[in-house]
């Protein structure tokens, strides 16, 4: 029997251990996508207790109490920080074969040098020992990103924000840590919701060009982008729930424009040709500036509508949507690439069955302008554990070219998620150990360390950019 979470988790094999410790192990991060608040970077917070940085905000583990039948009251209700985190402690020590079980003790030990397990009757103890450790200043914001030795963060942002926090980070010449702005349109691109007029009011404001057609919101949306851009953005992300396409001619995208921002609301047929035209614009927008193009889609959001009318959204009542037209994904990334105007662009899989639609895809527009120019992404969000994982990996060595992946985000609102990237490499290095072993591919540790750095760290490197 293997001891718990010991310096060979998850590694089977002589050779995955070898390329973990000796190759992996050591490798920056790059996190080139997140949730995390820019300004708790610039502000350096300093968290008062394990609950307000482990569980405010962290909708994977609402989700997981909610399950085990926690009253709302201990998860997003007014509970006290320490009853909450009372009430996590008895889900979590029962949460056997959930990933969040492995995070939150790979937490603890990284973090905290806790090498025991959360239960109820531990947890008082952990619950002293990280109000301790938290209040030292080594344990600030900015403390815990250089304790996990990150390079490069991307936030997510709204095209209207300021970039203030960004703007503080990036003249604090102290941290050396690079935290850039990311591209988050979709407010712009749902143009079915009931504030879609509203927002569009706030584009106007802030490009400074009063948008009253759909040629005037690319503009504004251009105009920002050129700020960001002046920010070191270097990426975009859309979390559509599917990508569409289908084509409609200027004047009639026009009309369907004018018709939401009068409120009239429009059929399913006139949503998806707007947000063609919307995603076609800013596609060749991407590709004109050089930016990464990330399709985060599959998802069926806010299921709960009772409880998204009391929380909002990311609370954690959305699921996988498994309709997912590969098709229309297709011809969208076809008729960029028609006129030379496809960018670099990932792929995301949250539904498992999407593996191998995504990973023929991908090799259909392949090309020389960047090794793995369209990605596969990583497994993601409820696919993001053990068995996703190595199910993407899989399929990627399966159909694709592993060797170009650009690894592991930790897609967290959470500054103690950074071992996320650990948990990736550990399975991916056993993936890798787990062929040798088979005699699949050759005991070439040369070559296979390579490729494992080029996965943890080097290869997103090259591909965002990042340093230019």
């Amino acid at each position: 029997m293997k001891k718990f979470l010991d310096k060979n988790f998850l590694l089977d094999t002589p050779t995955a251990q070898t390329l973990f410790h000796d190759h992996a192990k050591q490798m920056p991060i790059i996190d080139y996508h997140c949730h995390i608040d820019p300004k708790e970077i610039a502000q350096d917070r300093q968290f008062r207790n394990i609950t307000e940085v482990w569980l405010g905000g962290d909708h994977y583990k609402w989700r997981l109490m909610r399950s085990a039948g926690v009253d709302e009251y201990y998860i997003t209700g007014g509970a006290s920080d320490r009853e909450k985190f009372g009430k996590w402690a008895e889900v979590l020590s029962r949460a056997v074969g959930n990933p969040l079980y492995h995070w939150s003790h790979l937490e603890l030990q990284r973090f905290f040098g806790y090498y025991g397990t959360l239960t109820p009757d531990t947890a008082q103890e952990v619950w002293e020992l990280t109000e301790k450790k938290l209040a030292s200043p080594e344990m600030s914001v900015r403390g815990l990103i250089k304790m996990s030795g990150v390079d490069v963060i991307c936030t997510t942002d709204d095209p209207i924000d300021s970039l203030e926090w960004h703007r503080a980070i990036a003249e604090d010449k102290t941290f050396e840590t690079k935290v850039y702005p990311a591209w988050r349109p979709d407010k712009a691109m749902n143009i079915e919701k009931p504030d879609f007029p509203q927002y569009i009011a706030k584009v106007s404001d802030a490009s400074g060009i009063t948008v009253n057609s759909f040629e005037l919101l690319i503009k504004a949306l251009s105009a920002r982008m050129d700020f960001f851009d002046s920010m070191g953005c270097k990426v975009s992300d859309h979390g559509n729930n599917y990508v569409s396409y289908v084509p409609a001619d200027r004047d009639v995208i026009e009309a369907i424009f004018s018709r939401g921002m009068k409120g009239i609301e429009l059929t399913p047929k006139e949503i998806a040709e707007y947000k063609t035209a919307f995603m076609l614009e800013l596609g060749r927008q991407y590709s004109a500036r050089g930016w990464v193009m990330q399709l985060h889609y599959g998802a069926k959001r806010d299921n709960n509508v009772r409880m998204y009318d009391k929380l909002g959204p990311d609370t954690g009542f959305d699921s996988i949507n498994n309709y997912g037209p590969a098709a229309e994904l297709a011809d969208f990334l076809n008729a960029l690439e028609y006129d030379g105007q496809l960018p670099r662009t990932i792929i995301y899989s949250l539904d498992p069955h999407a593996n191998q639609v995504i990973d023929t895809l991908i090799g259909c527009f392949q090309s020389s302008e960047a090794v793995s120019k369209i990605q596969h992404g990583s497994a993601w969000w409820f696919n993001d554990h053990k068995t996703g994982m190595t199910e993407q990996l899989t399929s990627l060595g399966n159909l694709g070219y592993l060797a170009g992946f650009v690894g592991m985000l930790t897609d967290s609102r959470s500054f103690l998620s950074y071992p996320r990237h650990e948990y990736f490499r550990r399975i991916l290095c056993n993936y890798l150990g787990n062929l040798v072993e088979n005699g699949e591919y050759p005991a070439d540790m040369d070559t296979l360390g390579s490729i494992v750095q080029d996965i943890s760290y080097n290869n997103a490197k090259k591909y965002f950019r990042f340093g230019e």
